[in-house]
């Protein structure tokens, strides 16, 4: 637990709630939207495990804009 002591959290809290932020916004907009550039299921894949850069990757490559 001595590790835990050691991390500044008033600097990392904000990447976390960021992070939880763009994952929930990118599911929530993958549910609604009909079509995207590629399989809908590849792209949960990647919004809930690549962390941070796969939401973002969602909103700038996953998105068509028809």
């Amino acid at each position: 637990m001595e590790l835990l002591e050691g991390i500044n959290w008033g600097l990392l809290a904000p990447l976390f709630i960021i992070q939880l932020i763009l994952l929930i916004v990118s599911l929530v907009d993958l549910s609604r939207i009909e079509k995207t550039n590629g399989p809908k299921l590849l792209w949960v894949f990647i919004i809930i495990f690549v962390n941070i850069i796969g939401p973002i990757l969602y909103f700038v490559i996953g998105r068509r804009n028809d």
